[in-house]
């Protein structure tokens, strides 16, 4: 049953899955962004999230140095733009550039085209991930956007149950993942995002990469996961924009039927493991050396 109200109306979203492939170009990158922007403002989107990387590709080997730009670069500024052309809200991914180190970064830009906040990819994933890019160092960064609390992630950190729950207890009721899942770890996607977004009564917004990036197969599989578990908008493994609705008191509601939240014990468990995080809304977070993460045998995307 919808729990929307005149006060807090259903957020509806457009989840960009694809076009498959890297780029040709920057301009091949913004064109396909205006033609998914334009057809999320047609369709009564009000926010459009992109993928990870969505703005360069993820296989890009050593052309990444070239591609990566500086906060507020020429792409970040044509993102604005069509931002505010077609009043959407959009999220998106590209490496940034931050003196001589890159950060694997997302931004989340406003329906008149200013930046609302950027985050910077804490959980690096695989050898090639820790060779090219600085983890960043804050684990919970958002904003608010017609009246809901949305937070950041991207791709693996969504797979640590600390960084979820840090943005649970730090007020977070949309959660943006933009993510670059490749075979055959389908299950992620498939199983763990839904149980994320139950444990902490949240919606989590999935945001996949699709087709083949040299010897990656992205599954595509993008969803929007909601505060029950359940899964209201499910993408295939092809490139689409899926349209799904958060609807606002579905946290609240959830977390009344499984107090997750209200019955932890945190004074039960050890230090770290009970996240107290508050929202961080700045824009440009500072760089630290990556964490060492294990590899799942494979030196690719996740």
């Amino acid at each position: 049953m919808p729990l929307a109200t005149p006060e807090r109306p259903a957020l509806r979203l457009a989840l960009a899955q694809g076009p498959a492939g890297v780029p040709a170009s920057r301009e091949a990158a913004l064109a396909a962004l205006e033609d998914a922007a334009e057809r999320a403002a047609a369709g009564g989107a009000a926010l459009l999230v992109g993928s990870e990387l969505s703005m360069t590709g993820y296989v890009l080997g050593d052309r990444l140095p070239d591609l990566a730009e500086p906060a507020d670069g020429p792409t970040d500024r044509a993102v604005a733009r069509i931002a505010a052309r077609h009043g959407v809200a959009i999220a998106h991914g590209r490496p940034e550039l931050s003196g001589q180190v890159v950060h694997n970064t997302v931004r989340l830009t406003g329906p008149d085209g200013a930046t609302l906040a950027e985050y910077r990819k804490t959980h690096l994933y695989g050898e090639w991930e820790r060779e090219v890019f600085v983890a960043g160092d804050r684990p919970v960064v958002g904003a608010e956007l017609h009246g809901l609390r949305v937070g950041l992630l991207i791709c693996y950190d969504v797979e640590f149950p600390e960084a979820v729950r840090a943005h649970a207890l730090a007020g977070t009721e949309l959660l943006l993942v933009p993510t670059a899942l490749m075979a055959p770890h389908d299950f992620v996607a498939r199983h763990l995002v839904p149980v994320r977004a139950a444990e902490n009564g949240i919606h989590i917004a999935y945001v996949n990469r699709c087709g083949v990036e040299g010897d990656l197969r992205f599954v595509g599989l993008s969803c929007l996961a909601a505060p029950d578990g359940s899964v209201p908008a499910r993408a295939g493994e092809d490139g689409e924009l899926l349209f799904a609705e958060v609807d606002p008191g579905a946290t609240a509601e959830a977390r009344r039927v499984t107090p997750y939240l209200e019955d932890r014990r945190p004074d039960l468990y050890p230090p770290g493991c009970a996240p107290d995080c508050p929202l961080d809304r700045t824009v440009g977070p500072a760089a630290v050396p990556g964490p060492t993460v294990r590899s799942r045998g494979q030196s690719g995307a996740h």
